[in-house]
């Protein structure tokens, strides 16, 4: 078992050996606050100075700019929640608040500047003060990773405690242990029965009337509540109520669990709040925009893949003198098909010696860890992820996107529950979650869990993220066979 740094509270307790959380990073908002606060500084410092010219009134001026946007950027970042303990080193939504609070600096320096008329502010609207916020983002990513490699080490996590039916604490265990890097690690659960074997590994403490005296112990820093019988409002508030004063975050399940981000909104009405989901439909922009992207994208990679095409069209055509590319019909938007395009990493013949293999796993997708049928080039291929290139030309054409759902076979959609089906919403993709989040290791039912989880939440951000994870997926081989 790691070592649990509860961040929620003021105390750690020790459950086995794990490497030594730096002691920086034992409160990780006070560090990028720091860090947040010296970035500005510095770069800020380093453009007055070096843009000083002799000229007093100029330097003057300058150095009034600088201070400034200085000013206005400590400001903005907590106005924009960029320093909120619920988004640092999580996700998106932390660069995202980043980009907005140097977006808010920007516009009302522009703003001091045209109204006082100085001159020297431009160069810190269209260049000195956007730099300063790709520096920000840069440090925040480097320390992510830093806080990412020691919470994967089993350092740094908080401890929680896990209040529902078994069946509901089983499932967040496992999530939390498929994702290490958002810092939680489940300690002890509490269950309607009160006693009984560990779930998951993960001993019974009580029963849930229990839970307000294991809660304020002082050995966790999160109560998770997931799906419990007999626990309405009332009981949650109670608990709530129960909590104050303690160092303890609660934190509900709302029975959501793929539903986030720009679709979930939360509206009181006579002060009870209520829990609002807008349709999963992209606004006409937004389509559009990925409209392009994707085109441009496409054209401008099989521009720079030209060279690696010629090279591995001829590794394949040494192996056996077949064809260089497979053709296979996939199904796409709305259930209409497409031949999807790949280069061929399997023997001439693979169709058909098909029925005499035994997959790995269950599902309707065939997946072999070990396929007799794949040739040797065709196994270097896959690993990288080389044989997918040509499925730019099917992105070019319109009936694939760059990012998206898996796109599934014929007889893969004659098996689909009607929630799988929602997976045909949008274009299925070269890549999405399924790939960044271990390919062909996944299960059936993580893979369309992952693919609804894109459907339902989809974002341009979103897209960025995963191309920016796909990278490092592709060169690690994480998953691909």
């Amino acid at each position: 078992m790691p070592m649990i740094t509860s961040t929620g509270g003021s105390t750690t307790t020790t459950v086995g050996a794990a490497p030594a959380l730096p002691r920086w990073l034992h409160r990780p908002v006070r560090t990028v606050v720091a860090a947040d606060l010296t970035v500005v500084g510095v770069t800020v410092a380093v453009a007055v100075v070096a843009g000083l010219g002799g000229e007093p009134t100029a330097d003057l001026a300058r150095i009034g700019s600088g201070a400034v946007a200085a000013v206005l950027l400590a400001l903005a970042l907590p106005a924009a929640r960029a320093w909120d303990p619920v988004v640092v080193g999580q996700g998106s939504a932390e660069f995202a608040r980043v980009g907005r609070a140097v977006l808010l600096a920007d516009v009302a320096l522009a703003m001091i500047g045209l109204g006082l008329l100085v001159e020297s502010v431009r160069e810190w609207v269209f260049a000195l003060v956007p730099l300063t916020g790709a520096a920000l983002m840069g440090v925040r990513f480097g320390l992510r990773k830093v806080l990412h490699r020691h919470r994967g080490r089993g350092s740094g996590l908080t401890a929680v405690l896990a209040v529902g039916d078994e069946e509901a604490v089983a499932g967040l265990v496992r999530r939390t242990r498929r994702d290490p890097y958002f810092g939680w690690v489940v300690t002890g659960v509490c269950v309607p029965a009160g006693a009984g074997p560990a779930i998951e590994g993960v001993p019974v403490l009580g029963d849930l009337d229990s839970v307000p005296r294991f809660a304020t112990a002082g050995s966790h820093g999160v109560v998770a509540v997931c799906r419990a019988p007999g626990w309405g409002p009332a009981r949650l508030h109670r608990l709530a109520w129960e909590l104050e004063g303690s160092a303890v975050e609660l934190a509900v399940d709302p029975g959501l669990m793929e539903i986030a981000g720009p679709r979930m909104h939360i509206t009181p009405v006579d002060g009870l709040p209520l829990l609002r989901l807008s349709r999963p439909r992209p606004s006409t922009p937004a389509r559009l925009l990925k409209h392009v992207a994707d085109r441009l994208g496409a054209g401008l990679l099989l521009v720079l893949a030209a060279p690696l095409f010629v090279l591995v069209a001829a590794a394949v055509k040494s192996v056996d003198g077949g064809p260089v590319f497979f053709r296979q019909e996939r199904v796409g938007t709305h259930g209409r098909t497409f031949g999807m395009l790949k280069f061929r990493s399997m023997c001439i013949d693979a169709e058909s010696l098909r029925n005499a293999l035994v997959p790995d796993g269950e599902g309707p997708l065939f997946k072999m860890r070990h396929d007799p049928r794949v040739t040797r080039v065709g196994a270097f291929l896959r690993r990288y992820s080389v044989d997918e290139l040509p499925q730019l030309l099917n992105v070019l054409g319109g009936s694939m996107s760059l990012v998206g759902p898996r796109p599934p076979l014929p007889h893969e959609v004659a098996a689909y529950a009607d929630d799988a089906r929602r997976r045909l919403l949008v274009k299925p993709g070269m890549t999405g979650l399924w790939q960044v989040s271990g390919r062909s290791s996944l299960t059936w039912e993580e893979s369309i869990r992952l693919d609804l989880r894109y459907v339902e939440n989809w974002t341009p951000a979103l897209d960025l993220l995963i191309l920016w994870k796909t990278v490092g997926a592709v060169l690690g081989g994480r998953g691909a066979y």
